[in-house]
């Protein structure tokens, strides 16, 4: 049982472990399993704002934020091929951003720490799905504010569909026997609101605590996601039983891959397949074996006190209990053999190899830091006007990352999905032998140094202005500057650098009323960015790459005095014109 223990009594007298040792006797009471409603494509429309969800089902509301609702935010479900479009509109009270985790676009759309959304304004991010079928998520990016933002409730899950995943007998119909399961964990303070650290007391599963679902005795899919600040969980079930892994990050495997145990890190997500006919009637624990993780892995620490403490260190635990109810009318009750036929990157296609490294490193103050010891990648913290590199357009590329930490690290690079080529020499385990963009990097074991490898191909979206990210997915250590970021560019052709004046552009009708239109002197050029804000500075609406055939929709704007500033493909140079809505001037 998860025993909920709020902040203020992590040090407690004897008489009261003992009390709470009895209470686990006790029938546990459990809450039904949340599960995110779904938006489907290509267009979406989500609102970010601060709330107030009855997380704990007595006392206070928790303050919380959500995206289209109070607390995490709908499933994204798009398919392969098709443009997807975003409206985006931030009322919280800070800034964010919307990062696509696991998605191949753009930089300018990635939604990493340079797209910052502020107070107020709506951001209209779009591209073309070329991931393939798979769960990913959405989540906030914002430099130093991600751990913040995660623990209010931000973020969502996405799920890919595509012709090939399609075409197989698995279980697809979302919340019946396709379930999402978003793992991670709390702390709450006496007040019932959540408290910022590292890792919690509580464990909850689609924001439910204590979480409940009767499920139909079949085969059941689970999807899974590990979206804990800081904890890897080490999944299985109370009896033991064997499940299949069917998919990683960036898709499906070849064949199902048969476990009794699944590390999750922070970050990734994995797909499995359950088979529970014939067992109506009886129930079985999806658990976290975490009693058996290295002291070196997030969750596996024991400590007494100070920051890290916390009730579920090493322990193992109950993630979700399942009843299991009468099977659907059409059920599937048998485990594939064959998935996918995924042609994977070959290592001698690579052009180089980008070695990286991972330490410790005493005394960094700035950030301030929980622990006696910062992070770092490349020796150095993040630079949010520093690129670490410059990849060239079209290099397949072996990253080499080596790790003299004790502690393991999920590392995720942003812009594509990798193969693992190897870890501390041996290749990867089938679960791990698919696409991926979140791999562990074990800590330094036996004075042995960590090494692992693998390779990307970066194709496309060649960008000199807007960087992509790589960085530990802890969002802790992220905050802390353990991140790093390059630029994908075009060697073969010249570019020029960004400067402070762009190319010249018209705008009209001036005065505006519904639409406002564009039109640059020199009709080559494109749009790169649109800006516009109001009188006052405030940016009301930010535009990526934005199609201005049919002109910008401003009419929910208010009469009054704008200014528009726009970027032009070919310079990337910024330059700003006054506008009128209504007839003031």
């Amino acid at each position: 049982m998860n025993l909920f223990i709020s902040r203020p009594m992590r040090f407690l007298p004897l008489a009261y472990l003992l009390a709470c040792t009895a209470c686990q006797a006790q029938t546990v009471s459990y809450n039904t399993l949340w599960i995110p409603d779904t938006l489907r494509g290509p267009d979406f429309n989500l609102v970010m704002k601060d709330t107030f969800s009855q997380i704990i089902p007595s006392g206070n509301q928790t303050i919380t934020a959500g995206i289209n609702g109070k607390f995490w935010g709908p499933t994204l479900i798009m398919y392969k091929g098709e443009t997807v479009h975003f409206n985006i509109k931030n009322q919280l009270n800070d800034s964010t951003t919307l990062h696509w985790h696991g998605f191949h676009l753009p930089a300018v759309m990635d939604g990493g720490p340079h797209q910052i959304i502020p107070p107020g304004t709506t951001w209209k991010p779009y591209w073309t799905v070329t991931n393939k079928a798979a769960t990913y998520w959405y989540h906030p990016h914002l430099h130093e504010m991600t751990e913040a933002q995660i623990t209010k409730g931000l973020g969502g899950l996405i799920i890919v569909r595509d012709d090939e995943e399609s075409a197989l007998p698995l279980p697809r119909t979302y919340g019946v026997d396709d379930i999402p399961l978003v793992l991670t964990d709390r702390d709450f303070n006496s007040a019932n609101q959540f408290v910022e650290v590292p890792y919690g007391d509580s464990m909850m599963v689609n924001g439910t605590l204590r979480a409940q679902h009767t499920a139909p005795a079949q085969v059941l899919r689970f999807r899974i996601l590990n979206g804990a600040i800081e904890r890897s969980y080490n999944i299985g079930f109370s009896d033991n039983r064997t499940f299949y892994v069917i998919g990683s990050d960036g898709g499906l495997l070849n064949a199902p891959v048969a476990l009794t145990r699944y590390l999750l890190h922070a970050g990734e997500r994995v797909e499995i397949l359950v088979n529970f006919s014939g067992q109506s009637g009886q129930t079985v624990d999806m658990k976290a074996f975490n009693s058996t993780l290295s002291n070196f892995i997030a969750g596996g620490e024991s400590f007494p006190g100070g920051p890290f403490a916390n009730y579920l260190g090493k322990k193992d635990f109950t993630m979700v209990h399942f009843k299991i109810g009468a099977a659907t009318a059409q059920p599937v009750t048998a485990i594939p053999t064959t998935l996918a036929n995924n042609v994977l990157l070959n290592a001698a296609d690579a052009v180089l190899t980008r070695k990286l490294t991972i330490s410790d490193s005493a005394g960094v103050t700035n950030p301030p830091i929980l622990g006696p010891n910062a992070f770092i990648i490349n020796h150095k913290l993040f630079d949010f006007n520093y690129n670490n590199y410059t990849v060239p357009l079209g290099n397949t590329e072996i990253w080499e990352i080596t790790s003299t930490s004790v502690f393991g690290h999920p590392f995720h690079i942003h812009d594509v999905e990798f193969n693992i080529l190897s870890v501390n020499g041996a290749a990867p385990t089938a679960a791990q032998a698919g696409w991926k963009d979140v791999v562990f990097v074990p800590g330094r074991t036996n004075g042995q140094n960590s090494v692992v490898k693998f390779i990307a191909k970066f194709e496309d979206y060649a960008d000199t202005l807007h960087p992509f990210m790589y960085h530990c997915h802890i969002s802790l250590h992220e905050d802390e500057g353990m991140m790093g970021q390059f630029i994908v560019k075009n060697t073969s052709t010249a570019t020029s650098e960004p400067g402070t004046a762009g190319a010249n552009f018209q705008l009209f009708p001036n005065p505006a009323a519904d639409r406002l239109y564009l039109r640059f002197d020199d009709p080559e050029l494109q749009a790169y960015y649109v800006r516009i804000c109001d009188a006052a500075g405030r940016t009301l609406l930010m535009l990526p790459q934005p199609d201005l055939h049919e002109g910008i929709d401003v009419s929910k704007f208010k009469p009054g005095v704008y200014f528009l500033e726009c970027r032009d493909s070919q310079s990337k140079r910024a330059l700003s014109k006054r506008f009128v809505i209504g007839t003031s001037r």
